[in-house]
């Protein structure tokens, strides 16, 4: 008796801006576990529950693949990327050099713009934290500080790599589940970063900076080595 098509939940989409769309839809269904690591990202399926050919489908993955959430194996088809602690430590490491650079640039270029939006940010997270928002939502509005950082640098190749690898960062948080108890501690430690910026501290920038994004790269792959270790075979 033949199974059933796999199912995944997505529903049919219109023509406008499709392969972007898709891509969204895949980036969320990854970063949420909806889409398992080491998964198979079934072209025909997708294609299927979202209502269009497969060619925007197979352009999305080709999306994700450059993003690190998706990988291509020949005559197999596109599996979604099974991370490692050691990856992810490299992961922070150019969030690190990056972030440093564009927050530097915003003050060297005393970008004021740049500094009121880090703040509304900063607003948006303690409200996050207030609504008890689920998982995701905190780690989007914490993302979005940091895109909203490399975006007002002025330097668009810091925003296009900090966008390559955001969703890998994402997806990285939420399997371990959280970085901290308390949400709120998440828009507090962003702080430090803004008030050093809004001094034109570029040292107090820098040394916030390491040790804001240092902190989540030890609780993120200090975690990561305890699952890895936990599904090893005894």
């Amino acid at each position: 008796m033949a199974r059933p098509p796999q199912q995944t939940g997505f529903q049919p989409l219109d023509r406008e801006g499709l392969v972007q769309r898709v891509a969204t839809l895949l980036t969320k269904a990854i970063v949420t576990g909806q889409l398992a690591p080491g998964a198979r990202l079934s072209e025909s399926v997708v294609a299927r529950e979202l209502g269009v050919s497969r060619a925007p489908v197979r352009e999305a993955a080709r999306l994700l693949e450059n993003s690190g959430l998706v990988t291509y194996y020949a005559n197999r088809g596109f599996f979604v990327r099974e991370t490692s602690a050691e990856a992810l430590n490299d992961l922070y490491e150019l969030r690190m050099v990056i972030e440093i650079a564009a927050a530097r640039r915003v003050i060297r270029l005393g970008l004021d713009e740049t500094v009121d939006k880090l703040a509304a940010q900063i607003a948006e997270l303690h409200r996050v934290a207030d609504q008890r928002a689920d998982m995701l939502t905190q780690v989007e509005a914490d993302m979005q500080f940091h895109r909203l950082l490399c975006a007002g640098s002025g330097n668009p190749k810091f925003l296009h790599v900090f966008e390559q690898i955001a969703a890998e960062t994402e997806f990285s948080i939420m399997v371990i589940g959280r970085l901290y108890d308390d949400a709120h501690k998440i828009a507090e430690t962003h702080e430090p970063i803004l008030d050093a910026i809004r001094r034109g501290d570029a040292e107090a920038a820098e040394a916030a900076l390491r040790y804001h994004i240092g902190e989540a790269q030890e609780l993120v792959t200090r975690q990561f080595r305890d699952l890895e270790a936990a599904r090893r075979p005894t």
